[in-house]
C-alpha cells in the first residue's frame, strides 16, 4: 500500500550552494546529511550505480522532503530541458502570497518565465532554481 510521496530528489552541482537555496531561501530544514564513498556497496546496489561517490542531504518541509544529491562519480549529465519533456520535469510548491514569494525567491536567485499568472481559482508561475531545475509556485484561493 502506498502511503504517499516521501521525497523528491534533486541533482545539484554543489551541495553547499544547494543547501543555501533550498534550506535558506525556500525554508526546508536539514534532516540529515551523508557522504557516500565508492566502497559503499549497499548504496551502489540501491541506486544501481556501483562505486558511485556523492554528497547528499535530506531536507524536510511542511508536507514533503527534498533530497539533494551532488554526484562526483560518475560525472553527472545535465538532462534538464523543457516543462513539456517526459520524466519529472518540475515540482510545485504550494505558497501563500505568491507575489511576495516571487519577489523573495527572485532575489534569492530564482529566474521566472514571467510574473505570477492569475488562473481564476489559483495563481501560478514556473521558475528555475539557481541550478536550472524547474519549480512551480502555486497559490490556491
Amino acid at each position: 500500500m502506498i502511503k504517499g510521496v516521501h521525497h523528491i530528489a534533486i541533482g545539484v552541482p554543489d551541495i553547499e550552494a544547494g543547501l543555501a537555496f533550498y534550506r535558506d531561501a525556500l525554508g526546508f530544514e536539514v534532516d540529515w546529511r551523508s557522504d557516500v564513498s565508492a566502497d559503499n556497496k549497499k548504496a551502489g546496489a540501491a541506486v544501481g550505480i556501483p562505486s558511485f561517490e556523492a554528497k547528499m542531504a535530506m531536507l524536510k518541509g511542511p508536507n514533503i522532503c527534498l533530497e539533494l544529491w551532488q554526484y562526483q562519480k560518475p560525472k553527472p549529465r545535465d538532462m534538464r530541458s523543457d516543462p513539456s519533456d517526459l520524466g519529472y520535469p518540475h515540482m510545485a510548491l504550494s505558497v501563500e502570497d505568491i507575489d511576495a514569494e516571487y519577489d523573495r525567491l527572485a532575489a534569492a536567485g530564482m529566474t521566472f518565465v514571467g510574473p505570477p499568472v492569475d488562473l481564476g481559482s489559483q495563481k501560478a508561475i514556473y521558475g528555475r532554481d539557481p541550478f536550472g531545475n524547474i519549480i512551480e509556485l502555486l497559490e490556491e484561493f
